[in-house]
């Protein structure tokens, strides 16, 4: 359909070139395409670059203690990063998982975590600490429910 619009404007633009106004109304025929394709730049391309963007920032200042949520919805905290692989421990027992950058998909970094829980002025230490212990308890419970 397009391909035909498009050789409808040649021809009409072949056949009375010295009509008056044929360029601007075949300019005028193309408008609609032109603008359709800027719509979609600034709707669908351009926000999609700037995300992309943020979340090459984010794992560039992304440090241990980081709150980070992989492509496949694991969420854990960041124990250690080594050139493109960051290990994260998740889960009861802290298991240690280990990703390629490229596989974290959001990076909820400390500072932003303190700002939600203004609440608490803990350190990240107590707060480390005290996920340990409830991570023993919790591994206490299990084991005792096992013996069952």
């Amino acid at each position: 359909m397009i391909f035909s619009t498009f050789l409808l404007a040649a021809k009409q633009a072949t056949d009375a070139p010295a009509q008056k106004g044929g360029i601007l109304q075949s300019l005028g025929m193309f408008l609609p395409f032109i603008l359709i394709i800027v719509v979609m730049y600034f709707f669908t391309i351009r926000p999609q670059k700037k995300r992309e963007k943020e979340l090459k920032a984010k794992l560039e200042r992304m440090k241990p203690g980081d709150k980070v949520m992989s492509i496949g919805g694991i969420v854990g905290r960041v124990a250690n990063i080594s050139g493109d692989e960051v290990t994260i421990y998740s889960g009861v027992a802290s298991t240690m998982l280990t990703f390629k950058k490229n596989a974290i998909s959001t990076v909820i970094s400390g500072d932003e975590d303190a700002d939600s829980d203004k609440d608490s002025k803990k350190s990240k230490k107590e707060s480390k600490k005290e996920l340990k212990e409830a991570d023993a308890k919790d591994s206490d419970s299990s084991s005792e429910k096992d013996a069952d």
